[in-house]
């Protein structure tokens, strides 16, 4: 574990340049599992992000030489942030790589932070290609590289979240949820919580799509994934580090796996109801408690929103991902008769709080019948068993969608 000695430290470096973020106690969270649900505002952060910490806190543990040369970082947002006002702020020149796929405005926020600091190279489709190219350019330029996770200095950094929890808290913490990507932020911060708060159950949040953390932990090493699902962009990873599992190992009561879909849902109701705006990786630890209603009951319960980084092209994405998810979103390929009144028919089908979110005609493939690609919207997940009912009984001839992905993919 890191000692809390060296954490301490790390926050003195960092009490003149991050934000003391707020601990806030969430009523309506706190109402819908019956405890006490405090809400660690990572979001609010000056990068909306904990990346800061870690990365300014390593920048200043270079040596003289190290500084002068530079340093260079792979990120597919935060950590890049973090980097680019570390440099900045530091006067250290820095070359930032990023995913070519990385939205505009990111990398336009990177280059805000960093100012005439650093240089932005977008390489690859995924952070593990702009990470491979950022890694070679490090070593044949001989820079230094600022780890996203996997480096003790960057691990230290992140654990002073812990100390402002402890220092906010006025209840003893019972649980503490954290997401999970490289595993920084829960060696660190649990590295704290082990010394100065040992009763707190500490339990690490992973998507569904990306469980390297989950696999490695299981499996007592490093496990490398094949393919993840790069929705929770700021929690997927293929590999964690190798020092970050082994802190993981002694900090960690337990790992907790979460659908994207769930995500999206908490994404939408931490807007929605109380004005605040998570991106996926933000939202994990919060979509976690779901999993663990029962245990929680009457505790005291800390979520870190790790960050805020959210896009708003993505909205629709989200809303439809939550949809399916709860059940409320359901496509179909409907064969309609090719004659009048076939579709009038199939209205008369419809609930009548259903709602065709979708219609896609393809062209008629037979003089008998052609196929129409659905999406019937719900109000509540239980209606969907009588819609079923009612569309065999009046004979429509359809194929579910919803269970077929890749044919969705296609599709929709």
């Amino acid at each position: 574990m890191i000692s809390k000695e060296s954490i301490e430290l790390a926050a003195k470096q960092l009490e003149n340049v991050i934000l003391h973020t707020p601990l806030m106690r969430n009523i309506t969270l706190s109402e819908e599992y019956d405890c006490n649900v405090f809400l660690k505002r990572e979001d609010l952060q000056s990068v909306r992000s904990y990346k800061i910490r870690g990365a300014y806190h390593k920048m200043t543990r270079l040596t003289a030489k190290q500084a002068s040369k530079g340093v260079v970082c792979a990120s597919a947002g935060n950590h890049s942030q973090g980097v680019a006002l570390a440099c900045q702020l530091l006067g250290i020149e820095g070359v930032i790589y990023m995913p070519a796929t990385t939205p505009k405005q990111k990398v336009r926020k990177v280059k805000r932070f960093g100012k005439d600091y650093i240089d932005i190279v977008l390489i690859g489709d995924t952070f593990d290609d702009a990470y491979t190219a950022a890694m070679i350019y490090a070593d044949s330029e001989q820079k230094a590289f600022i780890h996203p996770f996997d480096d003790i200095k960057t691990i230290e950094g992140q654990g002073t979240v812990g100390i402002e929890i402890l220092e906010d808290l006025r209840v003893s913490a019972d649980y503490l949820f954290m997401a999970i990507g490289g595993g920084g932020l829960a060696a660190g911060v649990g590295s704290y919580f082990r010394s100065m708060s040992p009763h707190t159950k500490i339990v690490g949040v992973e998507p569904e799509g990306a469980p390297a953390m989950y696999e490695s932990l299981r499996s007592g090493r490093v496990v490398e994934l094949e393919t993840i699902d790069p929705f929770v962009d700021g929690a997927a990873v293929r590999r964690v580090g190798d020092q970050t599992l082994m802190i993981c190992q002694e900090v960690l009561d337990d790992m907790v796996l979460v659908h994207e879909g769930r995500v999206c849902s908490v994404i939408l109701q931490m807007y929605n109801e109380e004005a605040i705006v998570v991106e996926p990786a933000g939202a994990l630890a919060i979509a976690a408690l779901g999993q663990y209603r029962a245990k929680i009951k009457g505790k005291n319960v800390v979520c870190v929103v790790s960050g805020g980084n959210n896009d708003i092209t993505r909205t629709e994405e989200i809303r439809e991902r939550s949809l399916l998810y709860e059940g409320l979103k359901h496509y179909f390929i409907i064969r309609f008769p090719q004659r009048a009144g076939a579709l009038r028919e199939f209205l008369e089908v419809l609930g009548p709080d259903d709602d065709i979110a979708f219609f896609e005609y393809t062209k008629r493939t037979s003089r008998t019948s052609g196929p129409a690609v659905v999406g019937i919207e719900l109000k509540h997940r239980e209606d969907y068993a009588s819609l079923i009912k009612r569309m065999d009984a009046a004979g429509i001839q359809y194929q579910t969608v919803n269970d077929k992905p890749d044919l969705m993919g296609v599709l929709v």
